[in-house]
């Protein structure tokens, strides 16, 4: 008779297995692709307790055993103001699944709340991922993962355009400007959402969303507020019935900017003009 498998066995069995075309692939494309991890990283994986975070850390995990770069990892939760159901939550599917999480206090939640009114989602982002820098670097750390995906990365391109007016998006490694030595990566940068989900629901897991008062009680709320990133999840759940490549033409779109038919681009806070004249053919078009 075969050996029952632990539930997290159950779980790493499914990324390299069920799910290996869809989130394993895709996240060794990208470790390989961006070079997010070197010989000697010290990495923080930053555990915010949602399935992206989590899967992140799976991933990690598995990577670590299996790679032949040698890195070591530290599974790093901070908890900014967590009700005390969310951080149990957090702490159970930890041991659940296996990793063996540092978690720190910070007043994250409130400090933002108070400081930004109406608004500190923004706020809060800034400040979350400040307190991690300082607290990887405190443990010896280079590197911080975070567990923003594809889909994130498509929809903040979008949004860039729709509601900011501007081509920008989301960089799969950037070095901090404020801390010095340090630098942020996004292993789940080739990997989808829906594929996120799918690990999820697949193996029966239950996991925390935002989990700040400000979103709880914006739910609440008998009107909705509206949300820039929803709608355009919306758009392009709705542009995929009418041409399954959207998600993947808007991904590939950042990586083949056509830079001479700008009109004028930013680099390092300069603005730049266009870098040669079009031709009277150009012009006509």
């Amino acid at each position: 008779m075969a050996k029952q498998l632990e539930k997290y066995q159950e779980v790493e069995r499914s990324i390299i297995t069920t799910y290996r075309k869809t989130i394993w692939s895709p996240f060794v494309l990208a470790v390989k692709k961006y070079n997010l991890i070197e010989a000697g990283d010290k990495i923080a994986v930053c555990i915010s307790g949602g399935k992206d975070s989590m899967l992140l850390a799976k991933l990690m995990q598995q990577l670590s055993r299996h790679s032949d770069v040698p890195f070591e990892l530290v599974y790093l939760v901070m908890d900014p103001g967590y009700a005390p159901e969310n951080r149990r939550q957090i702490e159970e599917n930890a041991r659940l699944l296996h990793i063996p999480i540092t978690v720190f206090d910070s007043d994250v939640f409130a400090a933002s709340e108070t400081a930004a009114g109406d608004s500190p989602c923004y706020l809060c982002a800034r400040m979350r991922r400040g307190h991690l820098y300082a607290k990887a670097k405190e443990l010896g750390c280079n590197k911080i993962a975070l567990g923003h995906h594809k889909s994130d990365v498509i929809e903040t391109t979008l949004m860039g355009m729709l509601y900011g007016g501007q081509i920008q998006g989301m960089l799969p490694k950037l070095k901090s400007t404020n801390f010095e030595g340090m630098e942020l990566i996004r292993p789940l940068y080739c990997v989808l959402e829906q594929d996120i989900l799918r690990w999820k629901e697949y193996n029966g897991l239950q996991f925390i969303a935002c989990a700040c008062k400000f979103t709880e009680s914006v739910e609440q709320q008998a009107a909705p507020n509206f949300s820039a990133r929803k709608r355009v999840k919306e758009l392009i759940a709705q542009l995929k019935k009418e041409n399954p490549n959207v998600e993947s033409n808007i991904f590939q779109s950042i990586h083949n900017v056509q830079l001479d038919t700008l009109v004028e681009y930013k680099q390092g806070g300069a603005r730049h003009g266009i870098v040669a004249p079009r031709t009277s053919e150009e012009k006509d078009e």
